[in-house]
């Protein structure tokens, strides 16, 4: 008997960046005993954890043996007051407590946001290279999206002419700042302009903030402050270092409150409760995550100071987030060979740019330099050696 698969299943291709990492684990489960180590620089995990105060407040509440079942579907309304707050904090921005969502990380508030902005058939912008997972996500729920191939000259960024020249219009934009691969931003008034312009055309600017506050040269600036009609996701993966206690958060225009608030209530029920009441505590943690920062950016310098000497001289600007974004033209017109056999021989993984630009990936690598800056300084040492 043949049972039938479903196609969007089917039609869903592999994440690349985790492909590498069982690649890189498996590589180091054969390494003899005393053999040097893989160095990870494959996935944006940062190598630290939870901060000390999200920690602790996770064992008090398993210490003090109270109910840690299901909260309300958007969040904790302490978590969502203490979000509203940080937007007070950072950006000078007042956000209706109402507006704000808990998610289970920002990989489930994208799939939320989707569903609530969109019908099956429209189409949705973004400039690549993109986030793989935007494209997966979309294709699963039966949109539409539309690649608009962003270079250099841009930063890797969308902008307003690039939607501009779209015919139809789409019915969306998904916009990242700091972005992943590139580590590039939209600054201010780029971010501003993009925003007006979606507001004035009537499409829905998906905004993904989640590597906010790791930004070294360029100052940030979040959707929010430019319309409400955008939806604003973020995480506490990336800046608070809480990728596997999967908590995020959204902030939603009026219109799409109640739509994704039911979208939740059948998705997930609510997110994990412990998770929301570390994450509150992270809010007050900013002495260590700012000396986490700290580490990034030298590790950020040093790259981009050892790279260019070791074979990958045309480097990503690196404004924020922690990935280096190298065009390996002059060495490879296939990223995915490239880095099996840099692995293979050097014993660093990296991602192969097919994970993120499907045209012209195969001419560039990204590195993420969130690992320990010792591990980075290697990394270098090793590649230097293979060029």
């Amino acid at each position: 008997m043949v049972l039938k698969v479903g196609r969007a299943a089917l039609a869903a291709p592999p994440f690349l960046a985790m492909d590498v990492i069982a690649a890189a684990n498996a590589r180091q489960a054969a390494l003899p005993p005393g053999a040097p180590g893989v160095v990870h620089m494959e996935v944006g995990q940062p190598g630290t954890g939870a901060p000390a105060g999200a920690i602790a407040a996770a064992r008090k509440a398993l210490e003090q043996g109270g109910s840690l079942g299901y909260t309300e579907a958007l969040g904790l309304p302490s978590l969502r007051q203490r979000i509203a707050r940080h937007y007070r904090d950072w950006y000078g921005v007042e956000v209706p407590v109402s507006r704000i969502a808990a998610t289970t990380g920002a990989s489930g508030a994208f799939p939320l946001a989707f569903l609530a902005a969109f019908d099956p058939g429209d189409r949705v912008a973004l400039a690549a290279p993109f986030y793989p997972p935007y494209v997966n996500i979309l294709v699963a729920l039966g949109l539409e999206p539309v690649i608009m191939e962003a270079t250099a000259a841009t930063r890797f960024q969308p902008t307003v002419g690039m939607l501009e020249r779209l015919d139809p219009l789409p019915a969306g934009l998904i916009a990242a700042s700091p972005c992943n691969p590139a580590g590039t931003m939209l600054h201010p008034d780029e971010l501003s302009q993009l925003a007006r312009w979606c507001e004035a055309a009537g499409v829905r600017m998906i905004s993904d903030e989640i590597y906010h506050g790791l930004n070294y040269d360029s100052t940030v600036a979040t959707a929010a402050a430019c319309s409400e009609h955008a939806v604003v996701i973020n995480s506490f993966s990336k800046y608070f270092s809480m990728t596997g206690w999967r908590i995020g958060w959204m902030v939603l225009p009026e219109d799409l409150l109640r739509p994704a608030e039911c979208l939740a209530q059948n998705f997930f029920i609510s997110p994990p409760h412990i998770s929301q009441l570390a994450a509150t505590a992270a809010f007050d943690c900013h002495a260590e995550l700012q000396a986490n920062v700290a580490a990034y950016r030298r590790s950020r310098d040093y790259l981009l100071g050892a790279l260019p000497g070791a074979g990958f001289p045309r480097l990503s600007p690196a404004e924020g987030a922690f990935y280096l974004y190298a065009d390996i033209t002059e060495r490879s017109n296939d990223s995915l060979a490239f880095c099996a056999r840099m692995l293979q021989e050097t014993g660093v993984a990296a991602t192969p740019g097919v994970d993120f630009d499907r045209t012209r990936g195969n001419r560039f690598v990204r590195f993420s330099y969130c690992g320990a800056e010792a591990d980075m300084r290697e990394a270098a040492a090793r590649l230097a050696g293979w060029a």
